[in-house]
């Protein structure tokens, strides 16, 4: 019975890293396209695995124009070559193809050229990364790996797929063969917006949706929240397509789908942060936050008064999922009801609401209470590190990464009880020393209201008993939301799956 221990050879297939071992070569330094919360968790897990000795290997597109970007000292027309010779031991395979040699984001802002890109990469993946490195289990990541499930079926190699979001796209069979993958061999495991029960009657018409292929052809699935999976297998939302739906709901009463929450960047660290003015711990906080955000209300015209709960905005200004507008239903009367106490909003944040926001700010002359930003980094790190509170009142939450790295910072979540918050935010007690931040569990303006009084009613509290709470707060969100814990949770996963017998198709 095969496990971890006795090294079996994992191949994870990914479009996005952070950033790779440096055993696993010098040129992984380069090796940096991210697009979302994926690159960060590949990065984590793979380096998990190489630190334990497992034979670990990556896919990933050959983004040569990110990747050289990252290394100026190689020069034109030896790049390739000169990080191919830093490579030892084949573990890093570049997919090569013209089709994202030149790009400068992972994902282009047409369908035509994602769908373009995706197919190259598989095409790769399959035809030759799969059969020279011979692996044990296959690791994919979204919908840019879903037609990879169907193939492993074939070759009788466990496969796990790993939902990030629900995106997908859709493509023929005769579009997917004339990019140079045999699909006939492996076409009945792919998933197809209609029934089909002959290879010649699908190919040309029926479209094939590649998210749910590669939950339906997968032998393990998991999404990046438990919540958020069995949302999805209750109905709870709408949104979901319901072919994917139905197959998420197959895997998960099949005992082959779980839930494994992602884990924030590790630089995201307030003692280690150097974009700080102040950096600080968990004992002393409040004091070094004081000093933060003074700085930061400096820096963004308002009022210096370091007393004044702040409550920060650090995620996208989007309606369809972040819940924007209840903040904008509400925003003069939150300001308006603790005019007294000063309470000021940073929003660091790009999106279709920002506009929105703007015109509230300037209509009720907010500015020394509200700042409205363009997203930068460095900008979003001292918010958190000044901020109170944080707001993420989000209809939905595939996982979040926001919600954990407010409390490693003290600053605590006011959110909507939902998903990957609701996995790892619970309502503060300060009574039973438990919880974490604010929830509130209607969606509407009134429910994200509510939670801002119950957050308020928390800063009027004695500075010592604040200080407790949020230290405690901070050195378990420290514990807790890590990349080790999340790879743990990967590694076991991988060793519940190398021992179950497959059977080969």
């Amino acid at each position: 019975m095969e496990s971890l221990r006795t090294k079996p050879r994992i191949l994870i297939v990914t479009p996005e890293v952070t950033y790779l071992p440096d055993g696993m070569g010098n040129a992984t330094n380069y090796l940096k396209a991210k697009a979302g919360g994926l690159a960060d968790v590949s990065a984590a897990l793979i380096s998990a695995l190489f630190e334990q000795g497992a034979d670990v290997h990556v896919a990933m597109p050959d983004y040569r124009r990110m990747f050289i970007h990252g290394s100026p000292e190689l020069y034109p027309g030896r790049e390739l070559e000169s990080i191919r010779a830093k490579m030892p031991d084949d573990r890093v395979h570049l997919a090569e193809d013209r089709a994202f040699f030149y790009v400068d984001h992972v994902y282009a802002n047409y369908s035509r050229d994602n769908l373009k890109i995706a197919l190259a990469f598989q095409r790769e993946v399959i035809n030759n990364i799969v059969p020279r490195v011979r692996p044990d289990l296959i690791h994919c990541n979204d919908w840019m790996t879903g037609l990879v499930p169907a193939m492993t079926r074939m070759a009788g190699i466990p496969c796990l797929f790993t939902l990030h979001n629900i995106h997908t796209v859709t493509s023929t069979l005769a579009e997917i063969e004339d990019r140079g993958i045999d699909a006939a061999y492996f076409w009945q495991h792919l998933y197809y917006r209609q029934y089909t029960d002959e290879y010649e009657a699908a190919r040309e018409a029926v479209p094939v949706d590649f998210v749910t292929s590669g939950v339906f052809a997968a032998h393990f699935v998991n999404t990046v929240s438990p919540t958020f999976l069995k949302e999805i297998v209750d109905g709870r939302h709408g949104f979901v397509d319901g072919h994917l739906q139905r197959e998420l709901r197959n895997k998960y009463w099949a005992g082959c789908a779980a839930g494994i929450l992602n884990a924030p960047d590790p630089s995201f660290r307030p003692d280690s942060d150097t974009t700080l003015p102040r950096s600080y711990g968990p004992k002393g906080a409040l004091a070094a936050k004081r000093e933060n955000k003074r700085h930061l209300q400096q820096a963004l015209g308002l009022i210096v008064d370091d007393k004044a709960p702040l409550f920060f905005w650090p995620h996208r200004l989007d309606p369809i999922q972040k819940g924007c507008q209840l903040l904008s239903d509400i925003l003069y009367r939150v300001v308006s009801t603790f005019w007294a106490e000063r309470l000021q909003v940073v929003f660091v944040a790009n999106g279709a609401y920002q506009q929105v926001f703007r015109d509230i700010v300037a209509h009720h002359h907010f500015q020394q209470r509200v700042a409205v930003c363009d997203f930068n980094g460095t900008l979003e790190r001292q918010a958190y590190a000044a901020a109170d509170f944080m707001l993420m009142p989000s209809r939905f939450e595939p996982c979040g990464l926001p919600q954990m790295i407010a409390p490693i910072y003290g600053a605590l979540p006011v959110a909507h009880d939902t998903g990957g918050i609701h996995d790892t935010i619970t309502h503060l007690n300060v009574d039973a020393n438990t919880g974490n931040g604010f929830l509130f569990e209607v969606f509407d303006s009134q429910g994200l209201f509510w939670a801002i009084e119950q957050a308020m009613a928390f800063h009027r509290l004695p500075g010592k008993v604040r200080a407790a709470q949020i230290s405690r707060i901070m050195l378990q969100s420290q514990e807790t939301f890590t990349h080790t814990v999340t790879a743990r949770r990967y590694i076991e996963l991988y060793e519940k799956m190398l021992e179950r017998p497959l059977i080969v198709e």
